[in-house]
C-alpha cells in the first residue's frame, strides 16, 4: 500500500517551529477537577420549580423562542434527585420555605441556586413593616449563587444568569453542600 505524504504548510524549519508554538501542545495535561467542572458547566439540569409570575418567564426561556437547550440547560427535571440547579422564580411564602429546603437537601452535590426576580431576592413589593407571610430573600433558605434582578426578569436575563453560573462552575468557585 502506498503511503501518501501530505505537504507541510511551510518548507522552512523556522516557519514550522513558529507554527508549532502558535498551535501549542497536542496533549494538554490538566486536573481532573477542571475537566469535571467544564463538563458540569455545559450540562446544567434545572429543577422544574416555579413559585409565581417569574416562573412564566422561566418557562418562556425553555420554550421554542429562546430555547435553553442551545446552552445545555433545557432539560428541566421533575425530581430534585436528578437536578443540579434550583431556579427560585417568584415570591417565597413562609409556607413554601420548608418544601424548598427539603428539595434543596434532596438535590445531589454539587448543586447551585439562582434567585430570579425581585420578590425572590428580597421580598419585592410584598416587603413592608410587620408583614409575616413572605420570606425576604431566598438566601435565608438556600445559598444563592447568582441573582437575577427584575420584575419579572426577561428570559434573556435568565440566560445571562446561566452563563454567569457556567463561568463560576468552570472557575471552580463555591460548591454548595
Amino acid at each position: 500500500m502506498a503511503q501518501i505524504e501530505l505537504p507541510l504548510v511551510a518548507d522552512n524549519p523556522k516557519d514550522i517551529e513558529e507554527l508549532r508554538e502558535e498551535i501549542g501542545p497536542l496533549v494538554h495535561m490538566d486536573l481532573l477537577e477542571n475537566l469535571l467542572n467544564h463538563a458540569r458547566s455545559r450540562s446544567l439540569w434545572p429543577l422544574t420549580f416555579g413559585l409565581a409570575c417569574c416562573a412564566i418567564e422561566m418557562m418562556a426561556a425553555g420554550a421554542a423562542r429562546f430555547d435553553l437547550d442551545r446552552i445545555g440547560a433545557g432539560v428541566f427535571r421533575p425530581s430534585a434527585r436528578q437536578a443540579d440547579v434550583m431556579i427560585l422564580a417568584g415570591t417565597i411564602s413562609r409556607k413554601m420555605a420548608t418544601p424548598i429546603k427539603t428539595l434543596w437537601d434532596q438535590m445531589p452535590s454539587p448543586k447551585w441556586a439562582i434567585a430570579m426576580g425581585g420578590c425572590t431576592i428580597d421580598g419585592g413589593p410584598f416587603k413592608y413593616p410587620g408583614q409575616y407571610a413572605i420570606v425576604e430573600g431566598a438566601d435565608k433558605i438556600v445559598p444563592v449563587d447568582v441573582y437575577v434582578p427584575g420584575c419579572p426578569p426577561r428570559p434573556e436575563a435568565l440566560f445571562a444568569a446561566l452563563f454567569k453560573l457556567e463561568e463560576k462552575i468552570r472557575a471552580g468557585k463555591k460548591f454548595n453542600k
